[in-house]
């Protein structure tokens, strides 16, 4: 009798036969980059939060929206979420282990954030979305051990 060559349905695959368990090579760098994404994304979140906080004429009054928060309340949640998200970033940078699962869940509330303030600024918050939505694929799916 021959040995089957794959897998039987409901059992696991062995790891990739070429030695090479780190991931895909666009993983490795999507985490590189993810890294200089959350300094940026961090940095436009603190710019962001000043003007909330400084002035209410930044932004557009909102009337009629669900998540009912004053745009100075606002600008103090980005303000926080970006000097950690500079932070995160660094430590992603710096091939901290801690600055993975760390990012994945500050990004996370940096894109439920940036959902919540859609009718601020539509376009922008979009595309903090879509850059946030990258950063937890490129966290997620590199399985290069950190450096130390």
């Amino acid at each position: 009798m021959s040995q089957p060559t794959s897998p039987t349905p409901g059992t696991s695959r062995p790891a990739a036969s070429s030695g090479n368990a780190s991931g895909s090579a666009w993983a490795g760098g999507g985490t590189l980059f993810a890294g200089f994404l959350l300094l940026v994304d961090g940095v436009l979140g603190v710019i962001k939060g000043i003007a909330g906080i400084a002035t209410n004429d930044v932004y557009a009054a909102v009337n009629d929206y669900v998540f009912k928060f004053d745009v100075t309340t606002w600008g103090w949640i980005h303000l926080i979420l970006g000097v950690v998200l500079v932070f995160v970033g660094w430590g992603i940078l710096k091939g901290a282990t801690w600055a993975r699962a760390v990012g994945i869940a500050l990004v996370s509330l940096n894109l439920i954030a940036n959902f919540m303030w859609l009718p601020y600024t539509p376009i922008w918050a979009v595309v903090t979305i879509a850059i946030d939505v990258f950063i937890i694929w490129a966290l997620c799916t590199d399985r290069s051990k950190p450096a130390f």
